[in-house]
């Protein structure tokens, strides 16, 4: 995985800052302690309506990537549709990395 942005999301990961699933991702949106969601374009419609409008809702960031093989391996994990970040600094340097990124 040659993506920077992949490989700052494993660093966030081993550093105990991010949150993966979708019902610990919410529950974490809710108690307002996630800086940016990150959800793959093939996740079901179901959930991706859930996860856009808890962020919408509770002002969260939310960035795109390309697929849930991609975002599981940059945590060393299996597939994950959605991994939230709890660090600001993380957070912030993600969002920069994956404002280049156009995904199709």
């Amino acid at each position: 995985m040659a993506e920077k942005w992949a490989s700052l999301l494993g660093l966030a990961h081993r550093a105990g800052k991010c949150i993966s699933g979708e019902e610990l991702v919410v529950k974490a949106i809710q108690r307002r302690t996630v800086q940016l969601v990150l959800l793959s374009l093939d996740a079901s419609e179901n959930t991706k309506k859930k996860i856009m409008d808890k962020c919408s809702y509770y002002h969260v960031d939310l960035k795109w990537v390309e697929n849930r093989d991609v975002l599981g391996e940059a945590i060393g994990k299996d597939r994950r549709v959605v991994v939230a970040v709890t660090d600001q600094g993380f957070s912030k340097k993600l969002k920069t990395l994956l404002d280049h990124y156009t995904w199709g």
